[in-house]
């Protein structure tokens, strides 16, 4: 078998014999000569073959170049190929400098010729056919980023001895709020729980003595929301670090994340980025800015929008006036938010004993919340008490409030939503875009 090269790889090589595999973007079958676009992981090459058609006097031919010509004109957009042949470095070629002059090919498997999908098929049709629609060097790209960001996350966090965890999916009752779980049935007429959150086990783990932790994995909210930025599965970033002083801890190495990050993105692929989504990618400074929840309400008030929520919390299009008025004085496009009423956070949000808020946050990025964050209260009586002011029975925490109840140390984390940080960095307008298999209240295929 011959040694596979990848179309990234051509450019590098001496002229001469070569073997590639990829499927078919394109054929041009002109009557003299043929082209073919073959596309890889990696990128895109010509093919080229001088075409030899039946002759019109009858005059004897080369039975093997007419079969390759009959070949190459039946290829169908997507088919899978092999194709060994000569590579020559040609500064006319427009893709790439190179092409490979075509001496064998072999289907691997052949492609219907009426293809389902076209480039201006709506997202819902895109989405039923999408490994089609990934065979795009944009969307090739979308998961390159993907893979490059997590890397980079996992990277900072190894380098400063945090300990990666899997926790369950399965759990026997709900980790936040009871109105968004699945029920899955489980043994002996038992319902179990999709988790939404690693939240409990993140914190299982402070009181297990593993002081910094880390873990990228799914969660499910059966929530039933048609926005741009909802799932009913998504990859959540999740973090929890011990010995905290305040929520401002747990800013600080988000902050830091986030740019160790974005600088790798930039690094490895912000000029492709920048070709292929027409955006630049901001390696963020630090600090970011910080605005305390009430004073960003009133900085949106001013810029004349009227937050229709009475809850004090900022709605979608609040979260976009603060963030645009973040842009413009601070040149920045985070911002936390901070200082949530206890109201509108969760039981186990610590709580400020002088102002009475809680010792949490809001992460936006470019105008979306990307991340809630917070210190955890770590006092057992205290949790008991908050979690009875939210309407909670303790009886049905009692596994969650055990964490407590044997010594656990200061401690606080947060939850970030990956899709929701690339759809921002690559300037997407909806999470579907940059999700491999978008799970949503009307799609569960494919």
């Amino acid at each position: 078998m011959s040694e596979r090269v990848l179309v990234q790889q051509l450019q590098a090589r001496p002229d001469g014999p070569v073997s590639v595999s990829g499927w078919v973007e394109t054929v041009r079958d002109q009557k003299k000569v043929q082209f073919v676009i073959l596309r890889d992981e990696t990128g895109a090459v010509q093919l080229v073959n001088p075409a030899t058609r039946p002759s019109e006097d009858g005059a004897e031919q080369d039975a093997a170049a007419l079969a390759l010509t009959e070949l190459i004109s039946g290829l169908s957009t997507g088919t899978f190929l092999t194709v060994t042949g000569e590579l020559k470095h040609d500064e006319r070629v427009k893709l790439g400098g190179v092409e490979i002059k075509i001496g064998a090919l072999e289907i691997a498997a052949a492609a219907l010729p009426e293809t389902p999908i076209a480039a201006d098929s709506g997202l819902d049709k895109r989405m039923d056919w999408r490994f089609l629609d990934l065979r795009q060097r944009r969307n090739n790209l979308i998961f390159r980023v993907q893979t490059t960001l997590e890397h980079a996350m996992r990277t900072y966090w190894i380098e400063r001895d945090y300990i990666e965890i899997h926790s369950p999916k399965l759990m026997a009752s709900a980790s936040e709020s009871a109105a968004e779980l699945f029920e899955v049935p489980y043994f002996e007429d038992k319902t179990a729980y999709l988790a939404q959150s690693p939240q409990f086990f993140k914190q299982m783990a402070q009181s297990a003595g593993f002081g910094k932790i880390f873990e990228i994995g799914d969660v499910f909210r059966a929530d039933p929301s048609f926005t741009s930025r909802h799932a009913t599965e998504f990859t959540s970033i999740d973090a929890e670090i011990s010995w905290i002083d305040s929520h401002e801890d747990v800013a600080a190495m988000q902050e830091e994340l986030l740019q160790f990050a974005f600088q790798a993105v930039q690094d490895k692929h912000g000029a492709e980025i920048a070709e292929l989504f027409g955006v630049e990618v901001q390696v963020p400074q630090i600090p970011f800015p910080r605005i305390p929840l009430a004073e960003a309400r009133e900085i949106v008030a001013a810029r004349g929008y009227d937050i229709p929520r009475t809850d004090g919390d900022l709605d979608p299009e609040g979260e976009r006036q603060i963030s645009a008025h973040v842009a413009e004085t601070f040149g920045h496009q985070f911002v936390f938010i901070t200082d949530y009423h206890p109201e509108i956070r969760a039981f186990y949000h610590m709580r400020d004993e002088e102002t009475g808020l809680t010792k949490s946050y809001d992460l936006l990025f470019n105008g979306v919340e990307i991340t809630t964050g917070a210190q955890r209260e770590h006092r057992v009586d205290v949790l008991i008490e908050q979690a009875k002011e939210k309407g909670l029975e303790p009886e049905h925490l009692d596994f969650y409030l055990d964490f407590f109840r044997y010594g656990a140390p200061p401690h606080g984390g947060f939850g970030m939503g990956l899709a929701r940080v690339l759809m921002l960095l690559l300037g997407e307008s909806s999470i579907r875009e940059v999700t491999y298999l978008f799970r949503g209240p009307t799609r569960l295929a494919p």
